[in-house]
This record gives structure tokens, C-alpha cells and sequence, in this order.
């Protein structure tokens, strides 16, 4: 025997084997259509008996395993059923020649057969016939089953007629000797006669009915035979033989213990006629009972399974067997080293292990399964072609993974891989290749989902996932797939940044380049054929982000909420002053949401510390802000950051188009031709000051600009909430000056509203006069003794209403308004004045613009010595120049929204 079976199992010796091929020209779909039909009649219970019959169906069987069929009845091929189509009568003969050329393959073993025809019609398939059955098509083939169970009735009198003839004791007959293929010539000039001899066939006979026994559903005789087989075998040596009785006393020995089977198939195997397999089936699931209500006693069961070893047992048979294959000595039953002698018995050998590891992963005996699994690696067959390695290996790869050795399933498999690309074959099956290496990702603690990794620490072996991964952008270009090659890359790049060498990440780069040039990494989710589905990667770590601040308008943009005429906002959230669930919604919401406030179509900010890990410069292009909430219009910027850089701000700008709670997600960008949506949740340890603003509707803008010259001093800086403009003009007593201040709307708003309003703000040695025009204020200087008694009283005036006829201001249009400036001074009195002034007069330059709603600062005087001989004379103060110079501070207040909101500018 030279092909092995790795799908066997303990319980595929109580099976008849049957081979179903097609005959002629067959389409394939239909074929497998037929076959799937026929191979779900696979348990037959047997007329007027408790017997069930299984039946195992293979579509390619070699015919050289089938001349093993005295030695293990279940390799032997009892049945064949052949497919073929006939569309006329002519062809009618040569069909049926072909079927008995068929059956001849098999001839020596086969009990029956039957010919399934499609597609012929007429006087021929009339004709009633036991072996053949005629269908006019593939849709209309009804009675299928039923033919299949007449079938394996037949089979089962062929199979009891057998086991009756072979099982009665016929003294006066001789017993032939059974042989395996290799066997024959070695018994040539034997002496018949001699008791070793008879022992040796009576011992293989006994063997050989009880496999029979086992496939004619009679479990209790099949193990007294075993028995018997057992110690005739063993008196005589005879080693090949004795390994197959206590493999085959095992297997009855599994299929008593375990009636659902160890194969790991779906569904159970019904148990088998008797009490003895009703009280198996009963007694192997967890917490059952007797029929006393007494747990089950395992002793107590094997005395009435007599001979049937018990699980431990079972483990020590099949080693025993095992070691009569391969001549084996177990070294303290650690490692098995295969010395077989019979080299044709290594697939006997390799297919024992096999289903001994299927019966520990049963009993949950890892350990032990791995030893078996370790000799069948070690096992010699002949010269194996490349698609039996890969089928072995597969196999391995799936025994480990039952018995929980993850990483060695992984490493069969992925040698299963390469064998699927092996050198030596014409045609590298390089899609069976990717789709194995795809299978080996969890033995190795691999994921495709980025999302898996960003998860605490890093799990497996770094070197080997990144070795996978390179195999699996290998076998992707192999594919002609350039879009799995970039997906990898990209996850290579992402996931094993800090694993990569300097020149592994210039490396992966340059190769990631060379593909987005043909293909350009997306975003998109990547299904293959398998239905398997490969997630987007961002690259979050290229650049590296560690903080995310959403920044305020400057300051001329900013709004600001106007004065409610009741002075005082009244909040009506709640009527409690102080709720503890409220406080903890509420600072919730506070950590979210951002306390200023964006207009729509105004370019609003967000600032990013980024850093580059790279080795060398790395250019981060179409990088924008992911937005959601309200339609936002993102302006994507490139930047350039050089190699392993330290922090490096980067700020991202867009523009909101429409009102309401706009929430920034993270930001998009394009790397090495990978385009990446990168989100603030998936980014470890960023952090942010909120990432929630309100968007408020449009405001007006509105420029202004005066007759007077602008002053080259102020006071004091503003405080960085109201823009501030500075005019001077220098005035004499009596002197009389107009103001003109141009009002212009530059924006997409119209202005709709002006009002004015007068404010008088002392200080310690000069008052200050504010006039509020809808914000617009005009601050100027009024004498005051050290005191604080007033020396002049109002000296600003205006009239509004030709300039309140061109509101509402249209964008684009211009409104002036005009302010008088009367100086007045009145000196009465006043008897220390030429102390407080010089010569020229009181100079006062740079006044605070500030708010209105604000603390005005004092104003920095300057003064010059006086002259005494001109300030002799008391009361005359014609000669005296007062000079006055203006600061005039400007506050644009727009039109009121529906929130109540004012823009300064």
C-alpha cells in the first residue's frame, strides 16, 4: 500500500468501503451533484435485525491500497457505482463496456455494483435491470436513495454470507494463509504442516472475522475474535499481524466507548443495534445515569462489554500495535523513532498514529496525542508527490490544532503553503498557497485587523509574523493582485513599525511605493474569493499624533454673546441649585464639548503635534480633518517632517458649512500612496482638549476705517477679546473737529442694526468719555484735578439718523456716520491748574480700546515742566495751548441671530 488515507479514523473499520466514479464524459457539477446524493445514505439499518450497516464512499480510491483488503477488511472496496451519460441507444454498448471494465479493477473484491445512466430514453431503459438504472436527467433522479439502500442490502448478504463461512470451525478444511501484497514470495517453500504454520493462519483468520464481524454491526463477536487473534498471533511472532489484531481490538474497543465518532465530523454516528450501543450512547454524556439513578461505573461496564479495553487501555494497545509496525522501542515513552522493517507497513503505521491522536483529543490527552503525531512526522514512505505533502502536512496541521498546539498547527500549515509553490511543480498553485498562509495567522497570534493590535501589548513572535506577512505579499504578487500586495504592506508597516530595522522600514517603503504606483491603498473593505474579509489599515503611526487641540477664531471672528435687557441670562436647565447627577452629565459633556464657539463659513483650526518615526524625511500628503455633525468643508494640507523629528505642530483648517454641533473624528491623509481615515478613538494615548464645538449661523464682517490718522501709541495691549484701533487728533480750547467714520460690509451678511450709547469712565488724573455706537466707542480725554473734580463737561456729539437710513447695510455697500469734537474748558476757579499743565498743553496718546463690558485702564499722562514766570499770573490762560489728542476704540456689534450672538472686529 502506498497512498495513505489521513482521514481515517477508529471508527472507519466497522465501514464497507464504496467507490463512486464516473464513467465516459461526465460534467463535473453534476457529478458532485449525484455523489452528494448517494454519500448521505451512509447508515443503513438492516432488515428483520437491530444491524446497522456504514457505509464510507471515497470517488478515488488507488487500486494498489486495495489489495490490502484481507489484512484491514475496511480497506477493501465491496462496492462500486458508476455514473455515466448515454444519449442514444447506439451508445448503449460501449457504455456498458466501459462499466465491466470498471468493475474489473476492482473484480477481486467487489461484492456489487451498480450503473446510474442519465439521459437515455426508450425500449433499453424500459427493460427492468438490478445493476443498472436509467434516468432521463440530472433534475429527474428520484428514486436515488432508494436504489442506494437496495444496494447496501446486497452488500450486507454478500458480507454475512462471508463472515458465516469464514467464522464456522471447520476442522476437516484447511485455513488458508492470509497475505499481505510483500508477503507471497516470502511463504514460498514453506512447511504447510507444521504447528508455527497453522498457528499463523489460524491466528490471521481469526483476525480477518473479526474485522467482518465489526463491519456486520456485531461489536461483542468482533471483540472475542480480536482476542483470540491476539494471542495466537503472539505465540507466533507473527508481528505485522498481531500490530492490525490490537489495532482492530481497539477500534472496537473506541466505537463502544465514543459511539459519535472521533473524526471531528458534523453530526453523530447513530449508535449500534443492541443494548450494548444504547447503554454506550447513554453512558459517555456528562451526568448520566443508570437506570437506578447510580452514576455509571466504568468497571461495571466493560464486565458487560466483555473484552472491551478501557480508555487507558486503548492507548496502550494502540502504542503496542504501533511498535509491531515499525519495530519500534519506546524510550520511556517520549519520542518514537520508526526502525520499521516493513517498509511497505509505513502508511499501516502513519494511518495508526493517525487515528490514535483522534482518540486522545477525545480524552483531552495533548501531551500524549503529540508523541504519537511526532512519529508519524518521522515515518519513511516512499517518494511522496507534491500534492501528498501537501495533504499530509494539511492533516498534521489540523490534528495539532485539535489537540490545542496552535503554533505547530500553524508551522504544518504554512509548510502545506509552500509545498502548494514548490519549484518542482509546472503550475505553483499560488491562490491554494495564499489561502493556507491565510490559515496560519492565529497559530501565530496574527490578526488582519489593525484594530486587534493597538489592544495593550504586542502578542507572538514579531520575526515570525513578519516573515508571514512578507510570504503573504509574495503569494499576493504571484496572484497578480496588487491590491492584497499593498493591503499587507500597509499592515506590515502599521503593525510591526517598531519591530523593523532602520533599513526593513526604508525597505518596505520603497516596495509599498512601487505598488501604490500601480494601485493605490484605499480605505476599502478588500473581500476575497473565500468570503473573507480583509479591513482597511490607516497608517496612525506615520505620522505619530500625541495631542489634538481644536483652536478659537481669531480674534476679530470671534462672536460673543450680547447683554440680555434683563441684564442678567436666567438659566432654566434646572430648579435645583445643585444636583449630583446633573453635575456628572454636565462635567461629562464639559470634557467633550469646547467653551467657544465656530461661525459657520469662517476658516476654523485644529492643531496636531505629530511626530516622525521614520529614518528619513516623510512626506504626509492631502492631510485633512473627518468631521461629523454638520457639512464641513476640509482643506487639506501637505507637510514635509524630517527624519525621527521630535514634536512638530501641524494645524488643519476647514470650513463649516452649515449650523449645529460639529464633532471632529480625526483627520485623513496619504502616505506612500496609501490614503488613511485615522480616528481620535483608535489613536493610543492622544490627548485632546474636546473634539465637540457649536457652529453658529453667519455673521456680518464690517471694516472700518476714519478721517483721522491712526496713533502711533496705546496704553496698554488689549486683553486679546476685542480688536482695537487707535486715532489722535490735537485740539485747542474752543476748537471744534469732525470725526468721519466709514462704515463698509465686507461680508455675505447685511448689517441690520446700529446703536449708540455714551459712558463716562473716571481714572486718578484724567477722565475718559466712551460713546458706543452699536459698539463703535469714542474715547476721549477730560481734564480732572488730583481731586477728581471734573474741568470740562461733554465734548463728543453726533446724529445718527442719515446714517440708520442706509440700514440694513447690503453686503458690499458703505455708511458713514459723522462725530463732532468741541474742546470746552473751563478754568474758574481753579488755582493750582499750571501745576497740573504745560506749556504746550496736556498730551495724552494711546488710550485702551477695550470693551465696553470691561474695566477701561488708566490712561498714561505726559506732562512737561512748567515755565514759573508764565505761570505767574493767575487766571489768564489765553496764552496756554491745550493740547488733546483722541484714542478712539471701535466694537462692531452685529446683527442679533437667533442665539443672541455679536461679532467684534
Amino acid at each position: 500500500m502506498s497512498v495513505p488515507d489521513y482521514m481515517q479514523c477508529a471508527e472507519d473499520h466497522q465501514t464497507l468501503l464504496v467507490v463512486v466514479q464516473p464513467i465516459g464524459i461526465v460534467p463535473e457539477e453534476s457529478f458532485f451533484r449525484i455523489y452528494k446524493r448517494i454519500s448521505a445514505v451512509s447508515q443503513v439499518n438492516v432488515r428483520d435485525s437491530q444491524r446497522v450497516l456504514y457505509i464510507r464512499y471515497r470517488h478515488h480510491y488507488p487500486p494498489e491500497n486495495n489489495e490490502w483488503g484481507d489484512f484491514q477488511t475496511h480497506r477493501k472496496v465491496v462496492g462500486l457505482i458508476t455514473i455515466t451519460e448515454c444519449s442514444s441507444a447506439k451508445e448503449w454498448p460501449q457504455t456498458f463496456e466501459k462499466f465491466h471494465l470498471q468493475k474489473e479493477m476492482y473484480g477481486s473484491t467487489l461484492y456489487d455494483s451498480r450503473l446510474f445512466v442519465f439521459g437515455l430514453q426508450g425500449e433499453i431503459a424500459e427493460q427492468p435491470r438490478t445493476d443498472v438504472a436509467f434516468y432521463p436527467s440530472y433534475d429527474e433522479c428520484e428514486t436515488v436513495e432508494k436504489r442506494i439502500e437496495d444496494f447496501i442490502e446486497s452488500l450486507f448478504i454478500v458480507l454475512e454470507s462471508k463472515r458465516l463461512d469464514r467464522a464456522t470451525d471447520k476442522s476437516g478444511d484447511k485455513i488458508p494463509l492470509l497475505c499481505v501484497p510483500f508477503e507471497k514470495k516470502d511463504f514460498v517453500g514453506l512447511d504447510t504442516d507444521s504447528r508455527h504454520y497453522k498457528k499463523r493462519c489460524q491466528g490471521r483468520m481469526r483476525k480477518h472475522v473479526g474485522d467482518l464481524c465489526l463491519q456486520a454491526g456485531m461489536l461483542q463477536d468482533s471483540l472475542v475474535h480480536y482476542h483470540m487473534a491476539v494471542e495466537l498471533l503472539r505465540s507466533v511472532n507473527d508481528f505485522l499481524w498481531l500490530g492490525a489484531a490490537l489495532e482492530g481490538l481497539c477500534s472496537a474497543s473506541v466505537i463502544y466507548h465514543y459511539p459519535g465518532g472521533t473524526g471531528g465530523k458534523v453530526g453523530s454516528r447513530r449508535a449500534q443495534g443492541g443494548s450494548l450501543s444504547a447503554e454506550a450512547g447513554n453512558r459517555h454524556r456528562p451526568g448520566a445515569l443508570t437506570s437506578n439513578g447510580i452514576n455509571a461505573d466504568t468497571s461495571a461496564e466493560i464486565g458487560r462489554a466483555k473484552n472491551c479495553l478501557s480508555p487507558e487501555d486503548i492507548i496502550e494497545k494502540y502504542k503496542e500495535a504501533i511498535s509491531y509496525y515499525g519495530k519500534v522501542q519506546y524510550f520511556n515513552i517520549i519520542l518514537i523513532f520508526s526502525l520499521s522493517k516493513y517498509k511497505n507497513a509505513g502508511v499501516i503505521e502513519l494511518e495508526a498514529c493517525v487515528k490514535a491522536v483522534r482518540v486522545l483529543a477525545m480524552q483531552k490527552r495533548s501531551m500524549e496525542a503529540s508523541e504519537f503525531l511526532q512519529n508519524a512526522v518521522y515515518i519513511n514512505l516512499r517518494q511522496l508527490s507534491e500534492e501528498e505533502k501537501i495533504q499530509r502536512y494539511s492533516i498534521l496541521s489540523e490534528l495539532y490544532e485539535r489537540i490545542g498546539f496552535h503554533r505547530k498547527s500553524a508551522f504544518f500549515k504554512r509548510i502545506a503553503a509552500m509545498q502548494c509553490a514548490a519549484p518542482s511543480i509546472p503550475e505553483p498553485g499560488w491562490r491554494a498557497c495564499y489561502k493556507l498562509l491565510l490559515e496560519t495567522l492565529p497559530g501565530y497570534s496574527l490578526s488582519l485587523d489593525p484594530q486587534d493590535f493597538s489592544k495593550g501589548t504586542h502578542r507572538g513572535w514579531a520575526a515570525v509574523q513578519m516573515r508571514l506577512l512578507h510570504e503573504l505579499v509574495y503569494a499576493s504578487r504571484r496572484m497578480g493582485n496588487p491590491a492584497l500586495c499593498v493591503r499587507h504592506l500597509s499592515f506590515l508597516l502599521q503593525t510591526m513599525l517598531d519591530f523593523l530595522s532602520d533599513q526593513e522600514k526604508k525597505d518596505v517603503t520603497q516596495s509599498l511605493e512601487s505598488y501604490t504606483a500601480k494601485c493605490p491603498g484605499t480605505m476599502e473593505v478588500i473581500t476575497l474569493p473565500d468570503g473573507l474579509k480583509l479591513p482597511p489599515v490607516p497608517f496612525t503611526k506615520l505620522p505619530i499624533v500625541k495631542s489634538v487641540k481644536l483652536l478659537n477664531l481669531p480674534t476679530s471672528l470671534r462672536p460673543h454673546k450680547m447683554k440680555s435687557l434683563l441684564g442678567q441670562n436666567v438659566s432654566t436647565k434646572s430648579p435645583f441649585i445643585y444636583s449630583p447627577i446633573i453635575a456628572h452629565s454636565r462635567g461629562e459633556e464639559r470634557n467633550k464639548k469646547i467653551d467657544f464657539q465656530w461661525v459657520q463659513g469662517d476658516v476654523c483650526e485644529v492643531q496636531l503635534m505629530v511626530y516622525n518615526p521614520m529614518p528619513f524625511e516623510l512626506r504626509v500628503e492631502n492631510m485633512g480633518l473627518l468631521t461629523t455633525g454638520v457639512e464641513f468643508e476640509s482643506l487639506p494640507a501637505a507637510l514635509s517632517l524630517p527624519a525621527e523629528s521630535g514634536l512638530y505642530p501641524v494645524t488643519l483648517v476647514g470650513v463649516p458649512q452649515t449650523t449645529g454641533q460639529i464633532t471632529v473624528n480625526g483627520y485623513h491623509t496619504s502616505v506612500f500612496g496609501v490614503f488613511s481615515d485615522c480616528l481620535l478613538d483608535n489613536l493610543p494615548g492622544v490627548k485632546t482638549n474636546g473634539c465637540t464645538v457649536e457652529v453658529i449661523p453667519a455673521l456680518p464682517r464690517l471694516q472700518i476705517s476714519t478721517s483721522l490718522p491712526r496713533s502711533a501709541h496705546t496704553l496698554q495691549p488689549s486683553s486679546g477679546d476685542e480688536i482695537s484701533t487707535n486715532v489722535s487728533v490735537q485740539l485747542y480750547n474752543g476748537e471744534t473737529q469732525q470725526l468721519i467714520i466709514k462704515l463698509e460690509n465686507i461680508g455675505a451678511e447685511p448689517l441690520e442694526k446700529l446703536e449708540v450709547t455714551a459712558k463716562t469712565v473716571n481714572t486718578k488724573v484724567s477722565g475718559l468719555v466712551e460713546a458706543n455706537f452699536s459698539g463703535i466707542v469714542l474715547c476721549g480725554v477730560m481734564l480732572m484735578r488730583p481731586s477728581g473734580e471734573k474741568l470740562y463737561g461733554d465734548f463728543l456729539s453726533w446724529n445718527l439718523e442719515d446714517t440708520l437710513c442706509q440700514f440694513p447695510l447690503k453686503p458690499g455697500k458703505t455708511a458713514t456716520f459723522i462725530v463732532n469734537i468741541k474742546v470746552k474748558l473751563d478754568f474758574s476757579c481753579q488755582e493750582n491748574l499750571l501745576q497740573d499743565l504745560s506749556d504746550d498743553g496736556i498730551s495724552v496718546s494711546g488710550l485702551p480700546l477695550s470693551s465696553p463690558f470691561r474695566q477701561v485702564v488708566k490712561p498714561r499722562v505726559e506732562t512737561k515742566p512748567l515755565n514759573p514766570q508764565e505761570s505767574s499770573k493767575v487766571g489768564d490762560f489765553s496764552h496756554v495751548k491745550h493740547s488733546l489728542m483722541f484714542c478712539v476704540w471701535i466694537v462692531i456689534l452685529e446683527p442679533t441671530n437667533n442665539k443672541g450672538e455679536e461679532r467684534s472686529g
